[in-house]
C-alpha cells in the first residue's frame, strides 16, 4: 500500500468522533491516560497539565500511566489493545504514526487502531551541549564532530521526531555523531547533565530551565523563528542545516471503535482546558503553546504528517536497533 493511500485512510478512519453528541454517563470512573516514555520527559510534563484541567472538566479522575521502552511503542501497544469505551487514551505524536510502523515490527496498525482526539500543546526543540563538549556555536560543533569522528555522542529515544532531526543534522552537516538510545527523555538528559553523554536535540519544556541555569549551552533551536528567552541562538534553517522548521507537536488518541460520543465528550474536555487561563498559564511558564483542534482536524494533520516522516526515514536510514 502506498503512502498517500494510507494517508487518505487514515482521514477517513480517524475522524469519525466530530460532530458527535455527549456521552451520556461517561465517564463514570477514572480514565487512564499512557503516556508511552518515562516520567520527567516532555510528553509527560505537558501530559500531566493537560489531565489536571481534563479532570476538572470532567469531574472524574485522570491517571497518568508512563510506559517507556521500544520508542514509545511499549506503551502505545496497549492502548491499541485497549477495549474501545473511553476509559484507556493514549498521549501520542506524529511519532505514533509516522516513524514507528517503519521502525518496528508491530502487532497493530496505527493507521486502523486508534481514532484522534485532540491535539494538546506544540512543544519547541532547541540543539543543546552538555558540559563535556566544549563549543559555544553549530558551527563549531560541526568543526568539533568532523575533527573527532565518532567521539561525540547524543541521546534520544528511537525513532522520535528529535532523533530523526539529528540525524539529518548529520547528514547536512557532515558530522560523525553516534546515538545513543534512551527510553525517554528524563533518563536522557540526567546523562547529559552528569556527561555521560555530549548533546542533543529535546524539548523547550525539559531543556530550557538547565539552559538558563548555565548548565546547558543551547547551540540552535528547530523552530522557524528565535525564541523570545534566547534571542541570540539562530535556528538550524537559518544556519542551512534543516530545509525545514520541526516543532514536536502531542494529541491524544483512543482505540478504534471509540463510540464518537465520547470523543466529543473528551474532545470538549481536552480543549475547554486548553483555553483556560489556568493552563495557558502553566504551558507559557514552560514555553509550550496550546493547540486546539477538532478530532478531523487532528486527523488531517496525521494523514499529513504520514509521509513527511516516511520521506524522513527513508533519507536518514534510521533502524529500530541501533
Amino acid at each position: 500500500m502506498t503512502r498517500p493511500v494510507l494517508a487518505t485512510m487514515v482521514v477517513c478512519a480517524l475522524a469519525g468522533g466530530a460532530g458527535a453528541v455527549h456521552a451520556q454517563g461517561y465517564p463514570d470512573r477514572p480514565i487512564k491516560l499512557v503516556v508511552p516514555f518515562p516520567a520527567g520527559g516532555a510528553t509527560d510534563t505537558s501530559s500531566r497539565l493537560v489531565a489536571a484541567r481534563m479532570q476538572a472538566a470532567l469531574r472524574q479522575t485522570v491517571v497518568i500511566e508512563n510506559q517507556g521502552g521500544a520508542g514509545g511503542t511499549i506503551g502505545t501497544r496497549q492502548v491499541a489493545h485497549a477495549p474501545p469505551d473511553g476509559y484507556t487514551l493514549l498521549m501520542g505524536s506524529i511519532g505514533t504514526f509516522g516513524s514507528q510502523p517503519l521502525l518496528y515490527k508491530l502487532d497493530y496498525d496505527p493507521a486502523k487502531a486508534f481514532t484522534p482526539v485532540a491535539t494538546t500543546v506544540v512543544d519547541k526543540l532547541v540543539l543543546v551541549a552538555g558540559p563535556s563538549l566544549p563549543v559555544k556555536t553549530v558551527q563549531a560543533l560541526v568543526r568539533h564532530a568532523r575533527g573527532f569522528p565518532g567521539k561525540l555522542n547524543y541521546g534520544n529515544a528511537i525513532g522520535i521526531g528529535p532523533h530523526l532531526i539529528t540525524e539529518l543534522f548529520k547528514i547536512k552537516s557532515g558530522a560523525s555523531i553516534v546515538h545513543v538510545p534512551y527510553r525517554g527523555g528524563a533518563p536522557m538528559i540526567a546523562d547529559l547533565l552528569a556527561v555521560q553523554i555530549a548533546m542533543t536535540i529535546n524539548g523547550k519544556s525539559v531543556l530550557l530551565p538547565h539552559i538558563q541555569a548555565g548548565k546547558l549551552h543551547a547551540l540552535a533551536v528547530t523552530s522557524a523563528e528565535r525564541w523570545p528567552e534566547l534571542p541570540d541562538v539562530p535556528t538550524l534553517t537559518e544556519l542551512g542545516y534543516l530545509d525545514a522548521p520541526y516543532d514536536a507537536m502531542f494529541g491524544i488518541v483512543a482505540p478504534a471503535d471509540t463510540p464518537a460520543a465520547v470523543i466529543d465528550t473528551l474532545n470538549a474536555a481536552i480543549n475547554d482546558g486548553l483555553r483556560s487561563s489556568e493552563l495557558r498559564a502553566s504551558l507559557t511558564k514552560l514555553g509550550i503553546d496550546p493547540m486546539i483542534t477538532s478530532p478531523r482536524e487532528f486527523a488531517a494533520i496525521i494523514a499529513r504528517e504520514i509521509p513527511k516522516w516516511a520521506e524522513v526515514v527513508r533519507i536518514t536510514g534510521v533502524k529500530a536497533a541501533e
